[in-house]
């Protein structure tokens, strides 16, 4: 602090530097470098009662924009149009024109709320277009599935929706329930691909009570393509009044099961095989960490 006070201890001598470089046509920039001068309030006391050059003196580009932002204000514009007409920001056509009267609404709040309303809807419209192509391209990446491809999705894809054996209750039958048509037809390709023929599979469906039961027994029969006598007696579910379901409508088509007979040592070939690929995955996992 010493040192800074000594520095400028010669205040009027350094102030007349200070002024004969401001007259020479120096900036403060230039005339504190060559002064060494860091200190702001110095240097304006340095230069206190000197104007500015002319040279530094640049036209503020934004006088122009005030004016203009203030005539399209005065004649009605939003801030909207004003913004797209001069391409300045919201914050700094408020700042130009708060002191101006808002202007006077040109629509109806109903013309308004419709308005707000198509642009939600082409919003949403955008969303589930990049939605659908993020879909597709990966539906596309996926490409041709191999036979082991094909086996190993089915492992998994049965020990999460199939039926298991438990030691407390004994249950080596392969049996299989999804609501989802593309399950079900994953289902039955790897199925086909263990050579697992059609004949030894049996059909039931489980809906509620209260949904069209014919169309649903219709639906899942055309889809894996079996004659109605596979199937056996759909089970009706109860309707609590209670509950207010939301599987309703057309789409709901309640779950079909799927059994195949004779099926204990295919239950053991899939049990053991989910637990191979557990068995392979932590070797995966414990490889990538180290």
């Amino acid at each position: 602090m010493a040192h800074a006070h000594s520095k400028y201890a010669d205040f009027e001598g350094l102030r007349q530097q200070a002024v004969t470089l401001r007259r020479a046509g120096l900036s403060r920039r230039q005339i504190r470098d060559r002064l060494h001068v860091d200190n702001n309030d110095i240097l304006n006391r340095l230069l206190e009662g000197e104007p500015p050059p002319e040279w530094t003196k640049r036209p503020n580009a934004k006088d122009d924009l005030r004016a203009r932002a203030r005539e399209l204000r005065l004649q009605g514009w939003t801030y909207d149009q004003i913004q797209v007409e001069l391409g300045c920001s919201k914050s700094s056509i408020s700042l130009w024109v708060r002191d101006l009267p808002r202007p006077e609404r040109r629509r109806s709040r109903e013309e308004s709320a419709a308005i707000a309303r198509r642009g939600w809807e082409a919003k949403l419209r955008i969303r589930d277009e990049e939605r659908q192509h993020t879909k597709e391209v990966a539906k596309q990446a996926v490409g041709v599935l191999s036979p082991r491809e094909l086996f190993l999705v089915g492992a998994g894809l049965y020990w999460a929706e199939g039926s298991k054996d438990k030691p407390y209750d004994r249950r080596e039958n392969v049996t299989f329930v999804n609501s989802d048509p593309g399950m079900i037809q994953v289902f039955l390709a790897w199925l086909g691909l263990l050579g697992v023929e059609r004949e030894r599979l049996r059909y039931s469906v489980m809906i509620h009570e209260n949904a069209d039961v014919a169309g649903a027994e219709q639906y899942w029969a055309d889809l894996v393509g079996a004659d109605r006598s596979a199937f056996n007696k759909t089970t009706l579910k109860r309707h609590n009044p209670k509950t207010v379901r939301k599987n309703v409508g057309e789409s709901y088509r309640g779950c079909l099961v799927i059994k195949v007979l004779q099926s204990a040592d295919l239950y053991r070939r899939i049990e053991g095989s989910w637990y191979g690929i557990v068995e392979s995955a932590r070797e995966a996992d414990q490889q990538n960490q180290a």
